[in-house]
């Protein structure tokens, strides 16, 4: 290390497992980055997305200053250039065409900022549009519908005890490639060798043998979009045989005998041909969960996204009630994260509502106040009272994580008055905007987990400051985002402060606390003092001070049971049985019958990236982060296609090539391509990306396949057929 080197902590934001990491910094340069080995969390894992931070950091391509169309080109500006023309023209449109004019996309990296935690819900208050759009009904709104549906509250999800528990069922889920996911645990692969290592059992449900499969005691490669079948037969299975036994969640359980009812029908002798699987083996698994001393069941986007997801993830956790393991150490908690509203005491809640308001052209009921992004193309497109006309996009690219990119596209082109992103980069959604306002670089941004603390493991908080100044020319993401809210909310030219006072005061009125309680916070920034009056108002009587004073995080115990303090449905119980839940059932019960004739086509994760965020740095490309089209070899010598030929996949929403990669880790039917690449789109500024594009899987999806609980897209299980190119 060098003389004018120095070290600096910092959480990672590269994906849900929010490591400790340890900077190495040269100047404002960060030059290295390793695990934090006295981090309470995550005790010196690191991925190699962690290891990259710098490189990610100093991209050259992250925009430096504004961008504003001119002419039809975008050209640098300055930051008041850039918030008088949002100022101007935004209110301007509201003011004409009304308030649903104008759409809000939110991305994905938002659960990974402090300021995207903070922020985005005071701009969707502050326009009052119900035009919502985010990257949940790209992934996991199944699970915040069922969880609202079971316990009346979408955001209470629970998690595995990967520490404790003696028996762990994955379905659709590849933690060793995406680190966790609705459950944020560092190390997840040396967690699941622990648990193997003390005599634990560990099943893995996945038509792919994934890193994750290859490391378990069992797994199964089902037919792709059978999850929730599968499901409904372990549960069957457990109610059939007497084997179920929720234990001491018996005494707030409501709908049990209905459910036993409307399950019978789904036997495994029933569902395996659909599944698969064989029906001993779906018994043995159902036997063996009911068995375990303590046992958890996880489900992850692959059964999320899929035509019967809520069904699939409401069933994750019917298992887990059904055999006791359901808020109970060693199965699936509930995390309290420091941030959280005290509990309170236990009594009934105002439930959780679905299809409160529809989407204009096709009446898709909203989920969680939110519609499918699916639906945002033919909003803007779709002439009418209540067209978005404006359009605001916070670290999103939905060119490309949604279905039917090229109809966006040029929706996006073609049919917008005006357009506002908040991104790093000129992106293939980014591209179309009028404002683009650049964030900073991680290093120069303090980092708090809001969401992802709530999903954790362990319950623990951390809290890391800006590890480099920020530099002249560029503007915190708290400030930008707090300017965007007053540019759109016609408080233009107020002080960015100004939004946290008001947060503040409508929190401390909420909490019956006098005005003067605001003085007492600290912090450098409005964010900062908005953390410290969550943290004093939260379960564990904590302060922004306290924690600056633990740089490693402050480690808030194991998981504990926290039903029924946390149940909010209007019978203050869990509703087994929840009406949506049953007028769904026969859809499923018609699945039964179904069965793919050719190829269907699941999606895969890759270690080295998130979506399609971290294609452009050079350090993680290659190895096993590359686009190819997965396939059996008995399906490519059918087909005639070779190993590393160019095949030609074609489905309902267009057709992509791609070079095949002739595995047996694929079983037969089904093929795979990974989601978020297709970087081929003029006007970008992806320097890296664009040498090795890749293409975009979601292309081949027209949009129309949805799971209609929660609104989600369906991206796997996708009738798709392949051939070589000519």
């Amino acid at each position: 290390m060098s003389h004018d080197s120095r070290t600096a902590l910092r959480i990672c934001p590269l994906c849900e497992a929010t490591c400790g990491l340890t900077l190495t910094i040269e100047g404002t340069t960060v030059t290295g980055a390793r695990g934090d080995r006295d981090d309470v969390l995550s005790q010196g894992f690191i991925c190699p997305k962690g290891a990259s931070f710098g490189g990610l950091d100093s991209d050259p391509d992250r925009l430096r200053t504004p961008l504003v169309r001119t002419d039809g080109v975008l050209r640098e500006a300055t930051w008041s250039e850039a918030f008088d023309l949002i100022a101007a023209r935004i209110p301007a449109l509201v003011q004409e065409h009304g308030k649903q004019s104008v759409g809000v996309v939110l991305g994905n990296p938002n659960v990974h900022t402090m300021a995207g935690g903070l922020y985005p819900q005071l701009l969707l208050s502050t326009l009052g549009t119900r035009n919502v759009f985010t990257a949940s009904t790209l992934d996991q709104m199944p699970k915040h519908v069922s969880s609202g549906l079971l316990f009346g509250d979408a955001n209470a999800i629970a998690v595995p005890d990967l520490d404790r528990t003696a028996h762990l069922l994955l379905i659709g889920a590849n933690p060793l490639e995406s680190n966790g996911s609705l459950c944020t645990a560092p190390d997840f692969p040396g967690k699941l060798k622990a648990l193997r290592k003390r005599g634990g059992t560990l099943t893995v449900i996945d038509p792919r043998r994934t890193r994750t499969a290859r490391l378990a005691d069992r797994h199964v490669a089902i037919r792709p979009g059978a999850d929730a079948l599968l499901l409904a037969a372990l549960t069957q299975v457990l109610i059939e045989e007497k084997l179920a036994d929720p234990g001491a969640l018996s005494e707030h359980l409501d709908g049990y005998d209905e459910l036993a009812e409307a399950i019978e029908d789904f036997t495994p002798e029933a569902v395996a041909a659909a599944c698969d699987i064989d029906a001993g083996t779906i018994r043995t698994i159902a036997r063996e969960l009911a068995a375990a001393p303590a046992a958890a069941v996880y489900g992850r986007i692959g059964s999320c996204t899929v035509e019967h997801g809520t069904l699939a993830s409401w069933l994750v956790d019917v298992l887990n009630i059904l055999t006791g393991n359901l808020d109970r150490p060693g199965g699936a908690l509930f995390p309290l994260s420091a941030t959280a509203r005290a509990p309170r005491a236990a009594a009934p809640g105002k439930g959780f509502a679905l299809g409160r308001w529809a989407s204009r052209v096709s009446g898709h009921p909203e989920a969680k106040g939110e519609l499918p992004v699916v639906a945002l193309a033919e909003e803007i497109e779709t002439p009418g009272e209540g067209r978005i006309r404006a359009l605001v996009v916070v670290a999103g690219n939905p060119v490309l994580s949604a279905p039917d990119g090229d109809r966006l596209d040029r929706a996006l082109a073609e049919g917008l008055d005006f357009m506002v992103s908040v991104d790093p980069y000129l992106n293939e959604t980014s591209r179309h905007a009028d404002v683009v306002l650049p964030p900073p670089p991680p290093s120069q941004s303090a980092h708090f987990d809001f969401a992802l603390n709530s999903l954790a493991v362990h319950n623990q908080v951390r809290y890391t400051r800006a590890a480099v100044p920020l530099q002249d020319d560029r503007m915190a993401e708290s400030e930008i985002l707090a300017r965007l809210v007053l540019a759109v909310g016609g408080m233009h030219g107020a002080a960015p402060e100004a939004v946290d006072d008001m947060v503040i005061a409508a929190t401390l009125e909420r909490a019956g606390l006098p005005e003067e309680f605001a003085a007492e916070l600290t912090g450098r920034t409005g964010a900062e003092r908005r953390l410290d009056l969550m943290l004093r108002l939260g379960p564990y009587d904590l302060t922004l001070e306290g924690l600056l004073a633990h740089p490693h995080g402050i480690d808030l115990g194991p998981l504990k049971p926290r039903v029924p303090q946390l149940l909010k449905t209007r019978s203050g119980r869990i509703e087994l049985f929840p009406a949506p839940i049953a007028a769904d059932l026969p859809r499923l019960r018609e699945a039964l019958d179904e069965r793919p004739t050719g190829l269907v086509l699941v999606g895969r994760r890759h270690l080295r990236s998130n979506n399609s965020w971290m294609h452009n740095v050079a350090s993680l490309r290659g190895g096993s982060n590359v686009c190819t089209l997965q396939i059996h070899p008995d399906d490519a010598a059918r087909i005639g296609l070779a190993d590393g030929a160019t095949a030609r996949i074609t489905a309902a929403g267009g057709e992509v090539e791609a070079p095949a990669e002739i595995t047996d880790a694929v079983r037969t039917g089904v093929v795979s391509l990974p989601h978020g690449w297709g970087h081929s789109r003029p006007g970008t500024r992806m320097s890296v990306a664009e040498t090795g594009p890749g293409v975009n899987v979601n292309q081949l999806l027209d949009g129309t396949l949805l799971d209609p609980l929660s609104g989600t897209a369906v991206l796997n299980a996708v009738p798709v057929s392949v051939a070589p190119t000519l």
